[in-house]
Parts: structure tokens; C-alpha cells; sequence
């Protein structure tokens, strides 16, 4: 449907250099390959690197299958092909032109370390591992037994392809999940009025509207547990208030006490809430997906997507970060954007918008944190002043006041201002209003200097490192809300 994401799945794949039927075992894994593309509701996307042998007869099996392909080189273009001769190192040239994805594993290093690496970034970055290995130990360092030791390591679900016999073994199959619940929860989502997206990338309209409406979810079931805890320390703060009335006054009228009990019922009650109310994890998981979405659709159109999510552990949010890469990689090979229009649309839908939140934020949390701080100051100082009252009161011997005016201040004062400087420090840490006032200060000056480098620049590559850093800091933004929001639902 034209508003939600489909879900990928990344078939890994391991196996020996020297096969001696490859005929046969080709006939072998495209069985294995067309039986997971039967899956339904899910794509599979395979995923090798290029090395001779086995690699190259997995990459062709998956593209002739109609399966996107994404390579992993252990090494840079120039340093692996010295491993083909010149004829075949064309016919690889030639495959990798068709893949989706070319990521290189070393830059430098031993070519042994290489190998391995890449084969565990595979095993790494795959839901299940398929391997044509004939059960003997690896011959050198990277091979396919130490590949497929890992994946057993890991509980990776595996599919051995005996390299001698053509047997099929699967290995940890209940651990494989097909689908995604995360992204199904959010395509149920309703679709919110329509894609304003232009042009022919039907894509970018579908992560559009995908995004509209996930965003309209969280905003609309935006749990207030910063409300809701502010509430629950002023009717603390009201039943100490009532408590000390008591003390102070020597009123014993049942309302006092019945209304004592109700606020801190109350205070307990809206705790409880907070703590309890599982939508919040829904939301909170909504309110990140928004967001990276939101990143996604800013960065759209550049010649190479950048991965600006892996060094982000969201739990959960993987399948949709990978939804998103495919998506825009796809896009962009068929519907590339003009330097200049992406500039201009960078600046504006992404700079400048995020110039106005962080504003506007900041223009909400500064004078809400100065009312704070004078309340906590009026109220330190009162309270110093009705205790060094007290202590001349006790010193003369001779009531400086008398009647209900001494209980009030020389008893109830001290009782309650404290609390109530306490109070407005509450208040202040629930609303993490020093974090907020000082992140949205910051944020505007990173996002004018972003803007000034973007608007100068006149090369996608300069481009591409001002919007990666732009985009980083600003994901960093919300995994800092994102870890403070979690703490302040669970305290």
C-alpha cells in the first residue's frame, strides 16, 4: 500500500573458493533462495562478497531470482582485484555494477584479517547465514569454518549446503522471525491526509506518507508524564501542607484529614500512572521511528545514502532503519536529484525547520525556568527567614507574635517552605529544563553553522560530509531524549 514500509529481510551468505560440482550446487541454492522469496509480506535481500568461487555464484543466483544484492569487499576495489586475473576481475566488475550496496570492510591491513572481518560483518548484519561448506576446518584465516562458527556463536539461523554431498542442513531455525513487529504495528497505522512529495519518486511518497501518519500517532498519543509527575509533587507538596496545618493550628476537622488522604492518594495514583501505563513504550518507540524517518526523507536524493543510524542501538528499530537505506538506495539509482534542488530543500525543509522547533522550544522552556528558579529562591529565602525568626523568637523570651500569626510562622513555615523550595527543584528535574534550555541553545548554533557550510559548499562530496554531521548531531538530540524520557517514566 502507498503508506507502509515493506519489510526486508538480509540472507548472508559464506563458502569455499574451489567448488568441484558448481552446477549442481547452484541448481541447490536457487531451490533454497526461491523457497525464501515464497515468504510472504517480507523481501529478502541477499548479501557476499565477491571473492571467486562460491561468492560470485551466490550473487548471480540472487540476481537472476529478482533479488536485490549487496556486496561486502573485505578490501578497496584496487587492493581486491589482485586476487582475479584481468578477464575475471571484468566479470566482477560487471556484477558489482548491479548491486544495490557496495560496502568496504578495510581500508588497511593483513588481507587474512580482511577476509575475516568481512565475513563477520556479514554474519553480523544478516537474519540468517546460507553456506556451501564441505564440514572441514578453514584452510587459512577467513575461511568458511570459522565464518560458520560464528553464526553458530551468535544463534544465527543457518542453511549448510554440503559442498561434497548437496545435502541441506538447517541449524537454529527457531530463531528466525519473519516479519517485523515494529514496522507491521506502524503500518496499521491510519493514513493521515496525503504525500506531499513531488515528482515521480513513488518511494519518497511512500516514506512520506509513512511517516505523516506515524507522526500524527505520536503526537496525538503523546502520554504527559511530565504532567502528570509535576501533578503528583504539587499534591505532595499540598498534603504536607495540610499535615503541617494540623501541627501548626491544632485543627483536627475531618476535611483536613480526608483531604490529606485524598492528595496523597492522588500523588500515589498519578505515580503509579507514569510508571505503569505501557503505551508510553509504544510511543516513545513511535516518536524515535518519526524521527529517523524524518532524517531519512532530509537526506533523500544524495548520490551515496548515508548510514547515519549504525552507530545508534536502538532495540527494535533495526528492520526500519534497513527498510529506509534500501528504499532511498533504490531511489536514487533511478530517480536522482539535482545538486542545487537538494541544497535548496535541505536548507529549507530540514535547516531552517529544525531552526523553528528549536526555537520555539527554547522560547517555552526559559521562561518556564525562570519562574522555577524565583519560586525556589522566594521560597529558600522565606524559609531561612521564618527560622532565624524562630531562633530570636526562642532567644528574647518575650512573643514576638502571638495567636494563630506565631503558629504560622514560627511552626508552619518551616514545615512547609522547604518542602516547596524542594517543590520548584522537583519541577525543574522533571521537566529536565536546565538540559532543554541548554541543548536547544546548542542546537541552534550547530544548525546556523550547518546551514552556512551547506549554502557554500559546491560538491556532493563537501555536501555530504556538512549533511552527515548536521543529521548526526541532531539523531544525537533524540537519543538524548530518548535515554532522559525512558529514565523519567520508570523513576
Amino acid at each position: 500500500m502507498a503508506d507502509q514500509l515493506p519489510i526486508f529481510h538480509v540472507v548472508g551468505f559464506t563458502g569455499h573458493r574451489q567448488l568441484r560440482d558448481a552446477a549442481g550446487l547452484e541448481r541447490v541454492m536457487r531451490e533454497v533462495l526461491g523457497n525464501l522469496r515464497a515468504e510472504a509480506g517480507v523481501e529478502w535481500i541477499a548479501l557476499s562478497s565477491a571473492a571467486a568461487g562460491s561468492d560470485i555464484l551466490f550473487a548471480r543466483c540472487a540476481l537472476a531470482l529478482g533479488m536485490g544484492w549487496e556486496a561486502v569487499l573485505p578490501l578497496p576495489p584496487a587492493e581486491f582485484r589482485r586476487d582475479f586475473s584481468d578477464t575475471d576481475w571484468r566479470e566482477v566488475e560487471t556484477l558489482l555494477s548491479e548491486a544495490e550496496h557496495v560496502r568496504v570492510i578495510s581500508e588497511r591491513g593483513l588481507r587474512e584479517d580482511a577476509y575475516l572481518d568481512g565475513g563477520m560483518e556479514t554474519v553480523n548484519h544478516c537474519d540468517l547465514l546460507l553456506a556451501i561448506w564441505d564440514g572441514e576446518p578453514s584452510r587459512g584465516r577467513g575461511g568458511t569454518a570459522e565464518i560458520v562458527a560464528y553464526a553458530r556463536e551468535l544463534k544465527r539461523p543457518l542453511i549448510i549446503l554440503d559442498a561434497k554431498t548437496h545435502a541441506v542442513r538447517r541449524e537454529n531455525f527457531h530463531q528466525l522471525k519473519i516479519g517485523d513487529h515494529h514496522i507491521s504495528e506502524l503500518n496499521r497505522l491510519p493514513l493521515v491526509g496525503h504525500s506531499n512529495a513531488k515528482g515521480g519518486d513513488d518511494k519518497r511518497q511512500l516514506v512520506m506518507a509513512f511517516h505523516l501518519k506515524v507522526d500524527e500517532a505520536a503526537t496525538q498519543g503523546a502520554p504527559q508524564f511530565r504532567r502528570l509527575l509535576s501533578a503528583s509533587t504539587i499534591l505532595g507538596f499540598f498534603a504536607t501542607a495540610l499535615a503541617a496545618s494540623v501541627v501548626a493550628f491544632h485543627v483536627h476537622h475531618p476535611a483536613l484529614i480526608w483531604s490529606q488522604l485524598t492528595c496523597l492518594f492522588g500523588a500515589l495514583a498519578l505515580a503509579t500512572v507514569v510508571r505503569r501505563r505501557r503505551h508510553q513504550q509504544d510511543w516513545v518507540r513511535g516518536r524515535l521511528a518519526t524521527e529517523i524517518t524524518r532524517s531519512a526523507l532530509a537526506t533523500w536524493g544524495l548520490p551515496r545514502a548515508l548510514r547515519l543510524f549504525d552507530d545508534f542501538d536502538w532495540v527494535g528499530l533495526e528492520p526500519l532503519r534497513r527498510s529506509l537505506d534500501i528504499l532511498q538506495r533504490r531511489a536514487t539509482r533511478t530517480h536522482p536529484v539535482n545538486f542545487d534542488e537538494f541544497k535548496q530543500r535541505y536548507i529549507h525543509e530540514r535547516i531552517d525547520a529544525q531552526l523553528a522547533y528549536f526555537e520555539i522550544q527554547e522560547s517555552k522552556a526559559v521562561p518556564l525556568l525562570a519562574r522555577l528558579r524565583s519560586g525556589f529562591v522566594i521560597s529558600s529565602f522565606l524559609a531561612i527567614a521564618v527560622v532565624l525568626a524562630g531562633a530570636l523568637h526562642a532567644a528574647l523570651g518575650d512573643p514576638l507574635m502571638k495567636g494563630w500569626m506565631e503558629a504560622g510562622v514560627f511552626v508552619f513555615g518551616p514545615i512547609v517552605l522547604p518542602v516547596l523550595a524542594a517543590g520548584f527543584i522537583a519541577l525543574i528535574s522533571i521537566n529536565d529544563l536546565h538540559r532543554r534550555v541548554a541543548r536547544c541553545h546548542e542546537m541552534r548554533i550547530r544548525l546556523e553553522t550547518a546551514r552556512k557550510e551547506v549554502a557554500f559548499v559546491q560538491t556532493w562530496g563537501a555536501l555530504e560530509r556538512v549533511v552527515a554531521k548536521a543529521e548526526r548531531a541532531l539523531l544525537k538530540e533524540v537519543f538524548e531524549w530518548h535515554s532522559i524520557t525512558s529514565f523519567t517514566e520508570t523513576r
